[in-house]
C-alpha cells in the first residue's frame, strides 16, 4: 500500500515472532534505531489478534545509513522488517483477504496505489514471512508481486549476495524486486530495468513492480503466465484473471488481455491505481 509520503521519516512494518516478548523486541528495535542516529517518532502500534506472531507498525526518523540499519534490524532475533519506505506499507498475514483486511484496518487506508496477492503456499511455509508482496530489501518503497518461476534464481542470488544484499526467504519473487532495484540504483530507468529483466532473468514470469511513483508490469518472452488490465475513470486495475476484474467492474468494460511475449508497461501514480495479482 502506498500512502502520503512522509518527509524525514520512514514508515516500517515488522513481524515479531513471539507476542509474549513484544515489549522486549520493540525496545530492541528502538535501541538499534538509536544506534543509527534515529528514533521512533510515534508510539508503535500492533494487532491484538492473540496469534503467536505480532505485526507492528512504526514510524522512525532517518537512520544513517539506511541499509546498515536494515541489516542491524534483521540481526535481531524474532524480528523481521516486512517493509520500510516514505510511503510503502506491506501488510501480509495468514488468513483470507477479508480476515487480513479487517485485522489490520486495510479498508481505512487512503493512498494512491497498491498491490495485492492471495497465494496458496505450495512451495513455502504458511507464514507472513513467506507470503507476497515482497519488499526489495533494503531499497525504500519498492515492492513486488509475481506469478511464475526463475530458473537462474540461485545464480543471481549468489551474485547479489556477493554484492552485500540480504535475502530473508528463498522465494524468487524477492530476488526479482532486489534485482530491479539494484539496476535502478546503477542508473537504469524503471522502463530500462524491466526490459533488461526479460533477457537476464530466465524462466516463465509475470510480475508487477511498484515504487512510490507507480506500478509497472513485465512479462517474459514465453508469455505463459496470464495478465489482464482495465483502464477506467477511477484508475487502473490489473489481475491474472478476467474474473477478478469483473468483480470490480460489473458494468460493461474493455479488458486489455496482455497475452503476448516480452511485454513491459508502466502506470504512473497520477491517478488511483488498484491492483490484484493472484495466483
Amino acid at each position: 500500500l502506498y500512502g502520503e509520503p512522509l518527509e524525514g521519516a520512514y514508515v516500517v512494518r515488522a513481524m515479531l515472532a513471539e507476542r509474549g516478548r513484544l515489549d522486549e523486541d520493540l525496545e530492541a528495535l528502538r535501541e538499534v534505531t538509536q544506534e543509527y542516529g534515529a528514533d521512533f517518532l510515534e508510539e508503535p502500534t500492533w494487532d491484538d489478534s492473540g496469534q503467536p506472531h505480532v505485526l507492528a507498525r512504526l514510524v522512525v526518523s532517518d537512520p544513517q545509513p539506511f541499509s546498515g540499519w536494515v541489516d542491524a534490524c534483521d540481526e535481531l532475533p524474532r524480528v523481521e522488517l516486512q517493509s520500510a519506505g516514505r510511503a510503502l506499507e506491506i501488510v501480509k498475514d495468514v488468513g483470507d483477504a477479508r480476515e487480513v483486511a479487517a485485522k489490520h484496518g486495510v479498508e481505512e487506508f487512503v493512498g494512491t496505489h497498491g498491490l495485492g496477492h492471495v497465494r496458496l503456499a505450495t512451495e513455502s511455509n504458511v507464514s507472513p514471512v513467506a507470503g507476497h508482496p515482497f519488499w526489495a530489501r533494503p531499497f525504500p518503497d519498492v515492492a513486488i508481486v509475481h506469478n511464475g518461476q526463475l530458473t537462474n534464481y540461485y545464480t543471481w542470488r549468489r551474485r547479489l549476495q556477493r554484492r552485500g544484499y540480504r535475502f530473508t526467504t528463498e522465494n524468487d519473487s524477492e530476488l526479482i524486486a532486489v534485482w530491479n532495484s539494484d539496476r535502478m540504483a546503477a542508473g537504469d530507468s524503471l522502463q530500462v530495468s524491466l526490459e533488461r529483466s526479460l533477457s537476464e532473468l530466465d524462466g516463465v514470469f509475470t510480475y508487477l513492480l511498484a515504487t512510490g511513483d507507480g506500478i509497472a508490469l513485465a512479462k517474459d518472452r514465453w508469455a505463459i503466465k496470464p495478465v489482464v488490465a482495465v483502464a477506467a475513470a477511477d484508475g487502473v486495475a490489473v489481475a491474472t484473471e478476467e474474473q477478478s476484474l469483473r468483480t470490480l467492474y460489473q458494468e460493461e468494460i474493455d479488458v486489455e488481455v496482455h497475452d503476448g511475449p516480452s511485454i513491459v508497461r508502466v502506470w504512473p501514480a497520477g491517478s488511483p491505481v488498484s491492483v490484484r495479482m493472484a495466483v
